[in-house]
């Protein structure tokens, strides 16, 4: 018997970037067939003043509205499932009815605005799903970190989920309290430092994190590092995605980039120009969790919560 195909989209909306998938899902099998990311900085200032800012609304409507399109080009055979899930912004703001009276203007279902634990929970299912049969295995348990602009999650886990916690440490969180100098100064890196460091202390608690022995990074952060690391000359999905970066080329990717000015850091080839001004603490959130568990190195994946999302929609 044939195994049906359906066809869903998934958006996932975080304080730095919205992004789309639209995918086919059959039995077992995801294949993409939209796939894209836009910039649009939905956390602008949140940190700072707890709601988000009318531009950085319109900027993220915008790009959903050319989303909505796409998904409607892609349904030739009617209505395609649609799941809207917003992460750290979000939760954090108090106009988040905003948010959400918007997103349903443009894709007619209510967003998500969802918590640190399914999100962490979503981002696990995303990343691990396809590694054995992409024939990256990993030994398990694997630690999954998603650094996004205004959270990190960490996920444990072999088959399921075995602990998880979203922490108020992000690449744009951090470079707006923190590392506002260009380059930063020592003492401004210092300061993230203890942040992520205490963020770390909290995720100990409650999560079996030295337990692992596979640390698999997701999101732009880490696939920008990746793609640092590797000397690719322009960015590569293909080659980033699960490609595994040594502990010592994370170090070094982290400390060259917290040196360079934001024009030495949008001349690097694979460098998205809505990442220049925070890629220094998304590679330093990553180097901190490498160095702090010890692990050899990062298997990165370009399947993270977006794919989760697609998943859930199966």
């Amino acid at each position: 018997m044939s195994v049906k195909t359906k066809r869903v989209a998934a958006i996932d909306c975080g304080t730095n970037s919205v992004r789309l998938l639209i995918a086919d899902i059959s039995g077992d099998e995801l294949t993409d067939v939209e796939r894209r990311m836009e910039i649009v900085r939905l956390g602008q200032d949140v940190d700072r003043t707890g709601r988000l800012a009318p531009e950085a609304l319109e900027r993220t409507f915008t790009a959903m509205r050319g989303y909505a399109k796409l998904i409607r080009e892609h349904a030739p055979d009617g209505p395609v499932p649609v799941r809207v899930v917003a992460t750290s912004a979000t939760r954090d703001a108090a106009n988040r009815a905003d948010f959400v009276s918007g997103v349903r203007d443009v894709f007619g279902v209510e967003p998500e605005v969802v918590t640190g634990d399914e999100e962490a929970r979503l981002s696990f299912t995303g990343a691990t799903r396809g590694l054995a049969r992409a024939g990256a295995e990993a030994e398990t348990p694997c630690l999954v970190v998603d650094i996004g602009g205004g959270s990190t999650e960490f996920v444990v886990g072999s088959r399921s989920v075995e602990g998880a916690l979203s922490v108020d440490i992000g690449c744009v969180r951090l470079t707006e309290r923190h590392l506002r100098d260009d380059p930063p100064s020592a003492a401004t890196v210092e300061a993230a430092v203890a942040d992520i460091e205490a963020a770390m202390d909290r995720v100990e608690e409650s999560v079996p994190v030295r337990t692992a022995r596979t640390l698999v990074g997701l999101a732009g952060s880490v696939t920008t590092v990746a793609g640092i690391a590797l000397d690719l000359p322009a960015y590569d999905p293909a080659r980033i995605h699960h490609s595994r970066i040594p502990a010592e080329r994370v170090h070094e990717v982290s400390a060259r980039l917290l040196r360079m000015t934001h024009d030495e850091r949008a001349a690097i080839p694979v460098m998205h120009p809505g990442r220049v001004d925070v890629i220094g603490a998304g590679a330093l959130i990553l180097d901190r969790i490498v160095r702090r568990y010890g692990f050899s190195e990062v298997v990165v994946s370009e399947h993270d919560i977006l794919d989760g999302i697609a998943w859930s929609l199966a």
